[in-house]
C-alpha cells in the first residue's frame, strides 16, 4: 500500500458569510420566497371557490373575513407577490434568450423587478378601490 499524506487542506466552500449581497442575490431569494407564498396565498383563492361553490352562508363568510382590514392586508401583499414573482420570471425568460448578462444589465433588471411589482401592486389596488366605488 502506498502512504498518503494526511488530510488535504481544501478550500471551503463560499457561503452567505464570505459573500457580500448583492441585488440580484436578494432578488433570487425573494422570488423563491414570492413562489412559495403564492402556494399557500392560493389557499386563499381556493377557500373562496369552494365557499361560492357551497352556499351563500359560507360564501358570505369568507368575504367577510377577505374583505377585512387584516384579509386586505394579506390580499395586499399576495397581490405583491404574485406580481414580483410574475416579474422575476420575466426577467428569468430574458436571461434564457441570452441577454441582460452585463452588470449593468443585471441591476437594472433587478430594480425594474422591485420598482415594477410595487408600481403595479399599487395601481391594481388603485383600479380595485376605483371600480368598488
Amino acid at each position: 500500500m502506498s502512504d498518503s499524506p494526511g488530510t488535504a487542506e481544501r478550500p471551503l466552500s463560499p457561503h452567505l458569510q464570505i459573500y457580500r449581497p448583492m441585488l440580484t442575490m436578494m432578488m433570487s431569494i425573494v422570488h423563491r420566497i414570492t413562489g412559495s407564498a403564492l402556494f399557500f396565498g392560493t389557499l386563499f383563492l381556493v377557500w373562496w371557490l369552494v365557499a361560492a361553490a357551497t352556499s351563500a352562508s359560507a360564501f358570505n363568510l369568507v368575504n367577510g373575513i377577505l374583505g377585512s382590514i387584516l384579509g386586505k392586508i394579506v390580499l395586499f401583499g399576495f397581490s405583491w407577490a404574485l406580481l414580483h414573482h410574475m416579474l422575476g420570471g420575466i426577467r428569468h425568460f430574458i436571461w434564457d434568450t441570452g441577454h441582460g448578462f452585463g452588470p449593468e444589465a443585471r441591476e437594472r433588471l433587478a430594480q425594474a423587478t422591485i420598482g415594477g411589482s410595487v408600481v403595479l401592486t399599487v395601481l391594481l389596488w388603485i383600479g380595485i378601490l376605483v371600480l368598488k366605488g
